[in-house]
């Protein structure tokens, strides 16, 4: 679990197959490797991974050919936002977040309000039932406010920090970004179902 708070930016600096998928070496000298043991999770773009190898200055996780068919920004060379899963005695500043990428979205636009930036993202129409104006939505590990929303797209705003210390920062139209729905929306779907 996670709150789409990034605290770090890496940097994955190899990928070597392994199984049916791939292992990754993220390097990450800001995230504060002291607190991390074998097994932990590390989101990556918003990504659940789990820890295999650890150093001082960064990490390994294997990612398997089934969760590269559905997310993106995991190649060599990608600078990826990084964020440790969340203890309980944590602060969500956030959303709560599962790192289950439900879908791949594209920007539409990012355009510089002078002071803040308008993000449009074309978004998947089945995802669309879940994306509320007013509520959360993870961009690449990202937790963000839905500003506005139809049947197909979705817009935020970005804040100079988050734009600062987050991969959003490269995001031009075209580029596709990881998308997570508020998991809340989920459940109640599930419910609503289940009643009939």
């Amino acid at each position: 679990m996670f709150t789409g708070i990034v605290t770090a930016v890496g940097r994955i600096v190899s990928s070597r197959p392994a199984g049916d998928g791939v292992r990754l070496r993220i390097e990450a000298p800001a995230l504060g490797l002291d607190d991390v043991a074998l097994g932990d999770s590390i989101a990556l773009q918003g990504v659940c991974h789990t820890v295999v190898a650890f150093d001082a200055t960064g990490f390994e996780v294997d990612t398997s050919a089934a969760t590269l068919a559905v997310t993106t920004g995991l190649a060599a060379g990608r600078e990826v936002n990084l964020e440790k899963s969340l203890r309980l005695a944590d602060r969500i500043g956030g959303h709560l977040v599962s790192g289950h990428v439900d879908g791949v979205g594209e920007v539409r636009a990012f355009e510089d309000l002078g002071g803040s930036w308008r993000l449009a993202i074309a978004m998947p129409r089945a995802l669309a039932r879940y994306v509320a104006k007013k509520g959360s939505i993870a961009v690449d590990g990202v937790s963000l406010t839905v500003n506005e929303v139809s049947d197909d797209a979705f817009e935020v705003n970005i804040i100079p920090h988050t734009r600062a210390v987050t991969t959003l920062r490269h995001l031009a139209p075209g580029a596709p970004v990881n998308l997570e729905v508020d998991m809340t929306a989920r459940y109640l779907e599930r419910l609503v179902a289940a009643r009939g």
